[in-house]
């Protein structure tokens, strides 16, 4: 049997399992047991060498190999098409500007939040409508689950120990899914992030658990669609969230196809709403230092404090059942690169064609 940190023997897999819990390989879970055969067949379907080294995965800077990569995969029960996606994440958490070791190793809650655009996501079957975030979905299960595993077996992030978040949240075991293409009224969020329609990209940035924004729409009331921005905006400025305190860091909002349709029917492009978020979502300075007197700097009680520095840093995208609920994910907002938004493209081109029998 082969393990994410070395090689190990068993009975069976029923014992095999209890060395992987022992060995403090799994995330606290039952794992499929990362057999020789079902890791190499998942470094085949990579269409990469299984010794290639993809960069030091932090805090504990170990190698991210396509073969470790591989075992951690199979451990999350990941099928050879989702292999060439974990790998898209993992390369994409691997740019500095992601800051993977200090994020892993903060007491924030923070976790990567994957988003998945183009023809990959209906080869995989990535979910990215009703509960996408929730059980029932094996691709984006899987996934997650597969990149979160290689964060504690190569990364080495152990809670306590080097993950020092001080709660956590759910998504720290899977927090992978797709933008809903189909229901949204603009361009794919790869796409305005410049690639092209027939790119698979995967787009990640370091978020707490979805805050949930309600919203009754009135055909009626010309107002409407302002009062979603302002609903949207209330929730990115939450006075309590790092954004708010440190003014900046990346944060996400996933609008329900509804929401996303009231917006676009009032001529509102992606990059429109992108700027009116920004522009609403601010406290004053005597706003937030009547919360919190640990971060905010010196200065006039009448400043304005964004929560967000630039439109682009609100990372908009459409998900979710179409209803009353949309969502905002808060971010940590801190490290050397303030929580910098990272895509990858998923090099799909290279993998090889497996045979089932």
């Amino acid at each position: 049997m082969s393990g994410a940190t070395g090689m190990f023997t068993a009975t069976d897999e029923a014992e095999a399992l209890e060395v992987l819990h022992q060995s403090g390989c799994t995330d606290g879970l039952p794992v499929v047991i990362p057999t020789h055969d079902r890791v190499a067949r998942l470094v085949l379907a990579s269409g990469l060498d299984a010794d290639l080294d993809l960069g030091a995965m932090g805090p504990g800077g170990g190698a991210a190999t396509i073969e470790k990569i591989a075992t951690n995969a199979a451990m999350a029960g990941c099928l050879p098409d989702h292999m060439t996606v974990v790998v898209a994440a993992i390369r994409a958490m691997l740019q500095p500007a992601f800051d993977l070791g200090e994020m892993q190793s903060t007491t924030h809650c923070t976790a990567p939040l994957m988003i998945v655009n183009g023809p990959v996501v209906s080869h995989c079957d990535i979910a990215g409508s009703f509960g996408a975030l929730g059980p029932g979905h094996r691709a984006n299960a899987s996934i997650g689950r597969a990149v979160r595993l290689c964060m504690m077996n190569i990364g080495d992030a152990r809670p306590g120990v080097s993950d020092m978040a001080l709660l956590g949240h759910p998504g720290k075991f899977s927090f992978c899914l797709a933008e809903d293409e189909q229901s949204s009224p603009w361009e794919p969020l790869a796409v305005a992030l410049g690639y092209s329609s027939d790119d698979s990209v995967v787009t990640i940035l370091g978020a707490e658990a979805p805050h949930s924004v309600v919203f009754t729409n009135d055909a009626d009331d010309n107002d409407s669609p302002h009062r979603l921005l302002r609903a949207l905006a209330a929730v990115i400025a939450n006075p309590g969230s790092n954004n708010a305190n440190l003014s900046g860091g990346a944060i996400a909002v996933a609008l329900n196809p509804e929401h996303a349709q009231v917006l676009a029917d009032a001529g509102m492009s992606r990059s429109d709403v992108q700027a009116e978020l920004q522009r609403m979502a601010v406290n004053t300075r005597g706003q937030i230092r009547s919360f919190n007197t640990g971060f905010i700097a010196a200065g006039n009680d009448d400043d304005i404090i964004p929560a967000v520095r630039r439109p682009a840093d609100i990372v908009l995208f459409v998900a979710g059942g179409t209803g009353l609920y949309s969502a905002v994910f808060p971010s940590w907002a801190a490290g050397a690169h303030r929580n910098t938004v990272v895509h990858e493209v998923v090099a799909t081109g290279a993998a090889c064609e497996l045979p089932w029998a």
